[in-house]
């Protein structure tokens, strides 16, 4: 007997689907369908299998004549209605149990524009407008399509909503006419917003959010009306969701929710007060117990038939104005979109949903239901954990029962009901209830405790029995950072604590150092409720997919953990961290260990932070994103980041103590510790008064000068405390900073152009003058260099550049992301024959862009390499075009605005500085004397063609470098007595300050943060250079340290050992007494013999004497 194969077709409609993303249109990000620990191999092996089968599939992912009538005749068809989360889900399950696909054959209804999408992340659309981002599978093409589904063998019928279904006779109907017949129709419909019957709901301006085209559709309307503000009526979980998405777009948000508290399913009174302090710090308004009677049209109308746009929500409740408001997002709720089955056979709740068992079988043969729409118990699931466990026991059911597939199980696969826990960020702030977190109220095994902290913002209720013997339940507001190992004893038991108590304070309130709770190291541990992905399962995806391979991308990608809410990433990326060092890796795009975000996550954050005021400094965006006192790393990333969006001057309220090595003082460090001064030269054009002024200070101050590889003139030699004095004769013919120092724009090289050239067909000199001062001194990720050629013949080298113009005929071409250095990249066309004004506009763009998205240190060209392709598949330069000239992701305005910001606000910052007594006292040599110490003093300079240049520094481990006492404590015996070294006011917080004590330079370090003073040695050992105290100070878990200006070498404040060398460096005890600091230190004589500047020199007659006695032996 020949058995027939079975054909499974699967139905997900993508409206079906609610904002939680249950059913709909959406597409699974894993190449594999299979949840065991093995899914890679699987992946593997299912893919050699859909090579050979290619050539049956057309190129729209439909299953080609051949395949259907031929090889479909001997399996069953599984129709799956409806492509959401759930429904994508299902095939990926069924396709591990028939991965060769010789019992089924599958095809899916989908109602949206696009493939299956992760709709619980809907909100995160804004952070690229990129739908590719939540693609459930792989990348969509322009059609909306995957790659998935024609490597599956699956059919994917886009666009088409399944209009009926015939049971007696097997068929569905879909709205383009085409009729699918099945062996076995699973509905995957999912639901649909409910909108209150509220007057007015049919005006311009009120929308529902379930979709990314709903999102796109807010987006224009917000930005063709102006809108300003926005109601959001629903205040549970898709409303909350909801009022982020407005807030997003820049409009005012108010919550609108009937019952007396938000999310009141989940959380009590406590947690409510909790969570609307949380959001209306953030700039949004809660209005709950509000009963809407109408939605107000601009003409003042609150019928059902106006088409007047929305102007104002109006309520029943005695004594409440009407609220002004431009556009309405109603987000009150789900119903099960089960209109499919009404009219059939197939049994439907009285309030809606699809009857099924605990296999999820109808009342009819060969139909399945599952996600929003299966009413099991009387009782819809509305959150995606339970839809996935629905679409593995239905996959399971239907591969044995109905496909003849032997899956040899213990026991029936059956759902019998879910775990309604959740964990969630909200605007920001974590929520999470477990367990029986609101008990009956007559149930009488009951006891509570409750943590309230009103100011901190954080709410804690933990329900046991009445014997405190067994957590039963809770609601964590503000801080559910020890929800797993809650949620954990109140659903698995285990043992509490002698006392209970010690569960209830959060652990930012437990004294000491917050612990991020410590994950379980049992393979069996359920890391992805959404999935039931364990901790074993993500182990062995990192081990089969290699050190090399292993991204957090493709972990996620394999082994389906955080695919759902998301809300495990960050326990999966922990366990991605401990497997990759298991196996001799590492993983972390981390700023450092201060900062736990990326430069482009950290930026993000803070340009989108509701309260600007509240992360406008260091201080205040370490506290709200970070912890510890900072490092090198992150004080001048975070430094960037405010220049790049405040752009005030780098020097005042702080600041300068998050400069790096260049910045803090406005000019290059050099070798020995005096600094190099480049004048901007616009374009490479100066005056002979500005030539002769340069000749004059650089012969005054002895400065070595040189052109540099950017048309302009560096002055080399100068002491920090000239600075000012040489800026201040510079800026008397007006030159001023040229940003050398910092990453920033460095200069606009140009050709003669037309003004002179023979061949010039522009003049490009003056275009350049005008690209140069417009975006001189803007603060960017890395250095960025530009050109501007006059023609063709590309003299000034445009296309080696940031970004470079060469003129033509009718304008200039415009090209991107090119640079030189140790890897040279040729920049990229952009745009062709443009005017000047319209370069700027995309150039303002392009370089904002740049300044918003990249990477610490990462120069144009690596970023414009990792940027996504274009629709057309032209690549990164393709998805620029798209962004910068189509305004595709809908950001034009916002980077059109932040870069004039920028270039409103530029200041010359040596202009600042020499006009600015206070910023002038910075560049003081010593605190406490007017004494200066010259350059000669520490470092010997010698003859060079004429000009002076500091001699050569010594090869590491020869003389004058790594300098070492032998005895670790040299002053141990010596007679000290404290000495007054000055007034607090000094010495300029978290920083570092010079003082000279005889001849001998100490640094200050004043780490205010900490309350801490330190004194050490100013000298670096490495390259004995009297530097240290201009090195950023910060910790290194937990221990004080300040870095090197010069190489980053680290040294403990408090006992003076490198912390990433054997080096180490003298320390003295420092107090303050009344407003005097002092510092323990034996006597003059004493340190001059150990620290004097005279005798620490750097000079070239020490390292010939070390030579002569070398050669010597």
């Amino acid at each position: 007997m020949i058995m027939k194969s079975a054909v499974v077709v699967v139905l997900l409609l993508s409206s079906s689907s609610s904002n939680n993303g249950i059913g709909g249109v959406h597409s699974f990000t894993l190449p594999t369908s299979s949840t065991s620990s093995s899914s890679v191999n699987s992946s593997h092996r299912r893919h050699d299998h859909i090579i050979n089968k290619l050539h049956a599939i057309n190129g729209d992912g439909a299953i080609n004549g051949n395949s259907i009538n031929g090889d479909a005749e001997k399996k069953k068809r599984v129709v799956v209605i409806g492509n959401g989360m759930v429904g994508q889900r299902f095939m990926e399950n069924l396709l591990s149990l028939d991965p060769t696909q010789t019992k089924c054959t599958i095809s899916t209804f989908c109602e949206e524009p696009r493939a299956a999408y992760n709709r619980v992340k809907l909100t995160s659309y804004f952070e690229t407008r990129d739908p590719s981002a939540l693609s459930m599978t792989s990348p969509f093409d322009a059609s909306g399509r995957t790659a998935w589904y024609h490597e599956n063998n699956v059919e994917l019928l886009l666009n088409d909503k399944a209009v009926s279904i015939d049971t007696a006779s097997k068929t569905i109907v879909g709205a383009s006419g085409k009729v699918v017949n099945y062996d076995v129709a699973v509905l995957a419909t999912g639901s649909y917003p409910f909108v209150p019957p509220i007057p007015g709901r049919q005006r311009p301006g009120v929308f529902v959010y379930r979709t990314i085209e709903d999102l796109e559709a807010m987006l224009a309307y917000v930005k063709a009306n102006n809108v300003q503000a926005a109601a959001v009526i629903g205040g549970g979980l898709l409303g909350l969701e909801a009022a982020k998405a407005v807030a997003d777009m820049n409009v005012k948000s108010h919550i609108i929710e009937f019952a007396p508290i938000l999310m009141c399913r989940q959380i009590d009174q406590g947690g409510h007060d909790a969570l609307v302090g949380k959001i209306e710090a953030m700039g949004l308004q809660v209005h709950c117990g509000a009963r809407t009677e109408s939605f107000v049209g601009e003409d003042g109308s609150t019928d059902n038939d106006s088409m007047s746009p929305v102007s104002a929500l109006r309520f029943s409740n005695e004594g409440w104005e009407d609220l002004p408001v431009q556009m309405i997002v109603v987000s009150a709720g789900i119903k099960p979109r089960d209109e499919l089955a009404r009219g059939t056979d197939i049994a439907v709740g009285e309030r809606g949903g699809i009857v099924v068992n605990e296999q999820l079988k109808t009342n009819v043969d060969g139909v399945y239901a599952i996600g929003e729409i299966a009413l099991y118990n009387n009782f819809i699931y509305g959150l995606i954990a339970p839809g996935y466990d629905m679409a593995g026991v239905c996959a399971k059911v239907i591969a044995e029962n109905e496909l003849g597939i032997p899956l040899n199980l213990s026991e029936e696969p059956a759902f019998t009901g879910a775990d309604l826990s959740t964990k969630l960020k909200l605007l920001g702030c974590d929520v999470a209830s477990f367990g029986e977190n609101q008990p009956s109220p007559d149930d009488a095994d009951v006891s509570h405790l409750v943590w309230n902290d009103a100011i901190g913002g954080i709410y804690r209720k933990l329900i046991f029995n009445k014997a405190g013997t067994k957590l039963r339940g809770g609601i964590l507001v503000g801080d559910a950072s020890d929800y797993t190992k809650l949620h954990a004893l109140a659903m698995k038991g285990g043992a509490l604590p002698e006392n209970p108590a010690m569960l209830l304070a959060p652990q930012s309130a437990r004294g000491g150092e917050v612990v991020e709770e410590e994950l379980s190291s049992d393979p069996n541990t359920q890391v992805c409720s959404c999935n039931d992905v364990t901790r074993g399962q993500i182990a062995n995806v990192v081990k089969e997919l290699g050190v090399d391979k292993a991204t957090l991308k493709e972990v996620k990608l394999c082994s389906k953990a955080g695919t759902g809410c998301g809300g495990c990433e960050p326990d999966v990326k922990k366990i991605l961290a401990q497997e990759l060092e298991k196996l001799g890796g590492s993983l972390s795009n981390h700023l450092c260990e201060h900062i736990p975000y990326s430069r482009p996550e950290l930026m993000a954050l803070v340009r989108t932070d509701a309260d600007p005021t509240s992360v406008n400094s260091f201080e205040k965006i370490l506290a709200k994103h970070g912890h510890g006192d900072g490092c090198e790393i992150c004080k001048p990333a975070i430094g960037s980041i405010l220049a790049s969006i405040y752009n005030e001057v780098i020097l005042d309220d702080g600041r300068d103590a998050l400069q790096d090595t260049n910045d803090r003082a406005l000019a290059n460090m050099q070798r020995g510790g005096s600094y190099s001064v480049v004048p901007r030269v616009p374009g490479g054009e100066l005056t002979p008064d500005q030539l002769i002024q340069m000749g004059e200070t650089a012969k005054k101050y002895n400065l070595y000068t040189k052109i540099t590889g950017g048309q302009r003139i560096d002055l080399f030699g100068a002491a920090k405390y000239q600075l000012p004095d040489i800026w201040e004769e510079l800026g008397s013919v007006g030159l001023e900073s040229g940003h050398a120092y910092g990453k920033a724009l460095r200069t606009v090289k140009s050709c003669v152009g037309s003004t002179w050239c023979r061949y010039g067909v522009q003049d490009s000199v003056s275009f350049a003058v005008r690209v140069e001062n417009r975006y001189k001194g803007i603060r960017s990720p890395h250095k960025m260099k530009s050109a501007v050629s006059g023609c063709v013949r590309e003299c000034a080298e445009a296309q080696g550049k940031d970004f470079g113009m060469i003129a033509t005929e009718n304008g200039y071409n415009l090209y991107v992301g090119g640079n030189g250095g140790v890897n040279p990249v040729h920049a990229q066309l952009l745009a062709t024959d443009i005017d000047e004004d319209t370069v700027l506009k995309y150039l303002d763009r392009y370089i904002m862009y740049y300044i918003l998205t990249a990477d610490r240190l990462e120069r144009t060209a690596p970023w414009q390499a990792k940027l996504p392709s274009g629709k057309n598949g032209g690549g990164p330069i393709e998805h620029l075009k798209e962004v910068i000239i189509e305004d595709s992701l809908g950001i034009c305005e916002e980077l059109d605005r932040r870069m004039q910001h920028l270039v409103d606000t530029y200041h010359d910052e040596w202009a600042e500085v020499v006009k600015d007594p206070e910023r002038r006292a910075k560049f003081k040599q010593f605190v406490n004397t007017d004494e200066n110490q010259t350059r000669e003093e520490m470092i010997e300079f010698v003859d060079m063609r004429g000009q002076a240049r500091p001699t050569n520094w010594p090869a590491d481990g020869q003389a004058q470098t790594n300098w070492r006492l032998e005895e670790t404590n040299v002053f141990a015996r010596s007679e000290k007595s404290w000495v007054t070294v000055g007034k607090v006011k000094d010495f300029a917080p978290n920083t570092g300050s010079t003082i000279l004590y005889g001849e001998s330079q100490l640094a200050i370090f004043n780490n205010a943060k900490q309350g801490e003073w330190y004194c050490t040695q100013n000298m670096c050992p490495h390259k004995q250079a009297f530097v240290l105290s201009q090195g950023i100070i910060g910790d290194a878990g937990g221990v004080s340290k300040v870095a090197c200006p010069l190489h980053k070498k680290q040294f403990g404040l408090a006992d003076g050992r490198q912390l990433d060398g054997d080096l180490s460096i003298i320390t003295f005890p420092v107090k303050v007494v009344d407003d005097d600091v002092m510092v323990e230190l034996p006597s003059e004589v004493e340190v001059n013999a150990i620290l004097g500047t005279s005798g620490l020199r750097v000079q070239s007659s020490c390292m010939d004497a070390k030579k002569e006695v070398l050669s010597g032996v």
